[in-house]
């Protein structure tokens, strides 16, 4: 088992510490994890493992991208993001992190000694809110918000960087992964992981949504495990955007709030209440059927039924 170092962009988050523990635990393929460089904007405590290196700061500034590539770079997991409600409000700040950030990650890996593997998550944004009665692999992207239409650069900029050599990359569009702890504060999808956390707990929670509301859901287990497999695929298996759409389960809230009650109570349903906003209506729960056969034979997975995407949702 050779030795590696990896690189985590947005290692503070809900995904990126899954995908830490994972990394840590597990190594990557056949390959164990020497050296793992986690950057963000602020770490709640050192880390216990002594193969990580904690980078705090902006990765929108060279001098700190540049103490994370000081050490020769095997993979990189590039998931920092300004979410889409807060991007929005703050345009130049979600510009800073979502689009020229990531300009900068590629660029400065150049200068590598060889070629890094990069896993760039991108977002299922980059449709934006007038879907078509389905979706597929051939879906031409029309984004709403400007964090979708900068995650969209960042998938060509992906492509681009891979085309030059410079990277092996694979861009991943993640739909509503759950279940986040907290209020999800910047983020409109928020009531998508509350509903299991709130339920589970016995407390009372208003969604913005209609319980008819459709939404692609899939699990922080089931999104890990896809970018896991993104770093290690045959890169020759990839296609010429070098993009996939993670596979979803496609439910609506109230199949969610019921498999909810099911395991934690029948009482759980009288806690929902009902009070759909039509602008988050339209852009989190009504979503037409989502076919991902290129991905699926790629070996990305969702979660396979709402039971296991509970289970796995709330394994944390």
């Amino acid at each position: 088992m050779s030795a590696m170092h990896v690189v985590v962009t947005g290692a503070q988050g809900f995904v990126g510490r899954a995908l830490v523990k994972r990394l840590l635990a597990e190594g990557l393929g056949d390959e164990r994890v020497s050296r793992m460089t986690l950057i963000d904007v602020a770490f709640d405590a050192p880390h216990c493992d002594e193969r990580v290196i904690q980078l705090t700061g902006n990765i929108a500034d060279p001098a700190t991208r540049a103490r994370a590539y000081a050490e020769p770079v095997d993979t990189v997991f590039h998931l920092a993001s300004v979410p889409g409600g807060a991007a929005e409000k703050n345009y130049e700040l979600g510009r800073s992190i979502n689009l020229d950030a990531t300009v900068g990650l590629l660029e400065d890996l150049r200068s590598q000694p060889r070629v890094p593997r990069f896993v760039f998550a991108s977002t299922v944004a980059v449709y934006g809110e007038r879907l078509s009665d389905t979706v597929d692999e051939t879906t031409l992207p029309a984004p709403a918000l400007s964090y979708g239409a900068h995650k969209l650069m960042g998938e060509v900029l992906v492509a681009n960087a891979s085309r030059l050599g410079w990277i092996q990359g694979c861009s991943l569009r993640l739909p509503g992964v759950v279940a986040r702890p907290g209020d999800g504060s910047g983020l409109m999808s928020a009531f998508m992981s509350q509903l299991f956390w709130r339920l589970a707990a016995g407390e009372p929670l208003t969604v913005p949504v209609s319980p008819e509301g459709v939404a692609w859901w899939i699990s922080v287990g089931a999104c890990v495990d896809n970018l896991l497999h993104a770093a290690i695929v045959d890169v020759e298996r990839f296609n010429a955007r070098r993009a996939y759409q993670m596979p979803v389960l496609r439910l609506t809230v109230s199949e969610v709030v019921d498999a909810l009650a099911t395991r934690f109570g029948s009482d759980r349903k009288t806690l929902v209440t009902y009070l759909p906003d039509p602008f988050i209506e339209r852009l989190f729960a009504t979503y037409p059927p989502l076919l991902t056969p290129e991905a699926e034979a790629l070996g990305l997975r969702h979660d396979g039924d709402v039971d296991e995407l509970i289970t796995r949702a709330m394994a944390q």
